[in-house]
Order: C-alpha cells, then sequence, then structure tokens
C-alpha cells in the first residue's frame, strides 16, 4: 500500500471550534451551562420554528429513551421499528420493559416500510419510530398518517438526518411528538458524542429536562448561578445522567453553522460518486424527492447481480487499497439478543437480509479532496472490472 490509509469518516473541526472549547475550559463551566443553552436556542433557531423545545444530551440513544419514557411508554407496551438500523433504536424500549415489534424495508429507499408499519400494528402498539437511513428521509407522511388513523406516537430517529427535509420542511419540524438527532464523531456535524431532543409538546419537553438530570428538579446551572441562595432541589423521580456539557457544546456552536455548507460538500461528493459508478454493476443510493435535502451521512451501494466479487471480498479488497469502508447496518434480527427474545429470522425480512448482503458504505466526509474521491471511485472501477 503506496498511500496513506483514507479512513471511512473524519470530523472537521476548524479553528473557531477549537477557540470555543478553549474559552469553555478558561471559564471554568465546563459541564451543562451557558453554552448548552446557547447550543439549544442556536438548534432551534436552525430549525426554524419558534415552537421547538431543543433539548441538549450526550447522545442521541438518551434522546430517544427519555422521549419514549416521556410519552409513557412501559411495560406491556409496543413499538415498531425497523430491523435495519443500529440497536439503540430499539434497545431504549427494552430499557422501558416495553416490547419491540421489527418491521422491514422498502427496498429501493432503505428506510421502514409503512405498509409493513400497519401490518405490525396491534393492540399493544403505543409508538412507531421511523429511520431516516443515511440521510434520506422516511415517508413520514404515510408515517404520520398511520399514527393519525391508530393512536400512536411518533418519534424519529433522526441520527443521519441534519439537514434532510421532507416536503421542503426541515427533519425536527414535522408532525412527530420528538425528534432525536446525533452529534456523534462521524455524524453530519459533530459534538463528539452528542445529540439533541426536539418536541413541540411542552409536557414531553419538560419531563425530559427533570429525566435528563437526575430527576432532579432544578439543574445545577440554575442553582449555581442565581443570585440569591438557591441550594434547594427535589428529586420527582427516578432520572438519568444524560446532559450535554459546555465542553461539547462549544463544538455544536460552530458546527451548526457549518451544517448547510456541509451538506452542499457531501452532496456534491455523493453526485461525484454517482457519475463515476454509472455503467458499473452496483445500484448507488437512492436520490431524495425534487426539491428535497439528504443529509448524505453516508453512501451505501449494493453490488448487483453480476458483479465479479462477493460484497465481503470487495470490502477486503477496498481495505487492501488502503480505503476504510463499512456495513450499515447488520440487521437487528440477526443479533442474538433480537433474534433469540423474539424468534426472528431472516425469511421475515427479506428486503432489509438482501439489502445486507449485498451493501457497504464507501467513505463519504467533507475534508474528502478532489484526490480522495478520485482515489475511492478509481478503485471502486478497477475492482469491479471498469479499469481506473
Amino acid at each position: 500500500m503506496s498511500q496513506p490509509f483514507l479512513p471511512f469518516a473524519l470530523p472537521e473541526i476548524g479553528e473557531e471550534e477549537i477557540a470555543e472549547v478553549v474559552d469553555t475550559l478558561r471559564s471554568g463551566w465546563v459541564t451543562t451551562g451557558p453554552k448548552c443553552k446557547r447550543f439549544e436556542a442556536d438548534f432551534a433557531a436552525f430549525l426554524g420554528d419558534p415552537a421547538l423545545h431543543c433539548i441538549a444530551v450526550n447522545s442521541a440513544t438518551a434522546g430517544l429513551h427519555l422521549a419514549l419514557e416521556a410519552l409513557g411508554i412501559g411495560p406491556g407496551d409496543e413499538v415498531i421499528t425497523t430491523t435495519h438500523t443500529f440497536t439503540a433504536t430499539a434497545e431504549v424500549v427494552r430499557y422501558l420493559g416495553a416490547d419491540v415489534k421489527l418491521v422491514d424495508i422498502d427496498p429501493a429507499t432503505l428506510c421502514i416500510d409503512p405498509a409493513a408499519v400497519e401490518a405490525a400494528i396491534g393492540p399493544r402498539t403505543r409508538a412507531i419510530v421511523p429511520v431516516h437511513y443515511a440521510g434520506l428521509a422516511a415517508d413520514m407522511p404515510a408515517i404520520l398518517a398511520l399514527a393519525a388513523k391508530h393512536g400512536l406516537k411518533v418519534v424519529e430517529d433522526a441520527a443521519h438526518a441534519l439537514p434532510t427535509t421532507v416536503g421542503g420542511r426541515l427533519v425536527g419540524t414535522l408532525g412527530s411528538d420528538a425528534t432525536v438527532f446525533s452529534f456523534y464523531a462521524n455524524k453530519t456535524i459533530t459534538t463528539g458524542e452528542g445529540g439533541m431532543l426536539v418536541t413541540r409538546d411542552a409536557a414531553l419537553a419538560a419531563r425530559a429536562k427533570v429525566m435528563r438530570l437526575h430527576g432532579m428538579s432544578r439543574d445545577a446551572f440554575d442553582r449555581f448561578t442565581a443570585t440569591v441562595p438557591s441550594w434547594y432541589y427535589e428529586i420527582v423521580a427516578p432520572g438519568y445522567k444524560y446532559n450535554l456539557t459546555d465542553i461539547a457544546a462549544a463544538l455544536g456552536l460552530h458546527q451548526l453553522q457549518r451544517a448547510r455548507g456541509f451538506q452542499q460538500r457531501r452532496s456534491e461528493i455523493a453526485a461525484q460518486f454517482d457519475a463515476a459508478f454509472a455503467g458499473l454493476p452496483l445500484i448507488v443510493p437512492p436520490r431524495p424527492a425534487a426539491g428535497d435535502l439528504h443529509a448524505w451521512h453516508l453512501y451505501v451501494v449494493r453490488l448487483a447481480e453480476g458483479a465479479p466479487v462477493s460484497r465481503d471480498r470487495f470490502i477486503e479488497q477496498l481495505f487492501e487499497a488502503g480505503i476504510g469502508c463499512s456495513v450499515h447496518y447488520i440487521p437487528l434480527h440477526l443479533h442474538p439478543y433480537w433474534r433469540e427474545r423474539y424468534a426472528l429470522a431472516p425469511a421475515m425480512f427479506p428486503h432489509s437480509q438482501h439489502a445486507y448482503e449485498q451493501m457497504l458504505s464507501l467513505p463519504l466526509y467533507t475534508r474528502m479532496g478532489p484526490a480522495e474521491v478520485e482515489r475511492v471511485t478509481a478503485t471502486v472501477r478497477r475492482l469491479l472490472g471498469a479499469g481506473a
């Protein structure tokens, strides 16, 4: 391997983020405080809806857990989500003692299939958790219509979906009960670890804020910045430790300002990949509806019939060429916990299973320059028999 290894993902951290983190360290307030509040306010402004409550948390997993807890999901309830996701989407349901009902995906979009959702609705169903896979929006009009018809709650897993749009509206501003974004290291913006719970429901927001920090009636920032004695607080519920720190929020303040530019760069790279891969035995990612935005968190290709190599060998060859890649995802129905708990089998999820057997995610991140994009495209073309 003559060239340096090209990783699957790298964050783009600028001098503004670094300076903001240094300012935070020098301020003496490094946990949840003024910058976290600024980040929440800036996020609401970014989404452009003054009715939204934005609650910063230490992961999207935490945000999903808080949202479902605030909606009263618990033992005896069932929550529908897709098998084609990371385990966090489903595991939070089990945290609450409720059961998960996994359903298949649309074979074209790889997002949760509304028809499969409707077929899975039963007497114990309380909520639906759609996943906006890879940065492409799920069919939210259909899912929200199903929820309204059956009296169900909707919590969007938008870990991949900033800034994705549906019908011209940003994910986070739709008609769901809550939306949860991720700021993990490889996401479209990053705080290292972190997430944001977004809702219009004031009661849900109030509950999530209390449960975010041990079930305390007042958070530390409120108590420690008061100008009169305010040491008293009450524990009103057995809460969690899900708060975002000001160090992380300092990153988020500037990452958020760059979110649209990041999306444009990701979209440019995706278009270059599409063009370079034309004519290869590859299924390239689906495009969004006309006028809508794909966040392009991931660029997921699928090997088509006639490909000269298996998916697993293709991944090995890419690594041998010094190019990192991954698979999103090993479906939940294949993992021992989910498979055994719910007696799942691949035949129950034919579209997810087939996609999984074909798919891999290529590097796509904003720090990729023209030479790195060309390196990926040339290597893929060579390995699939089309030359450089």
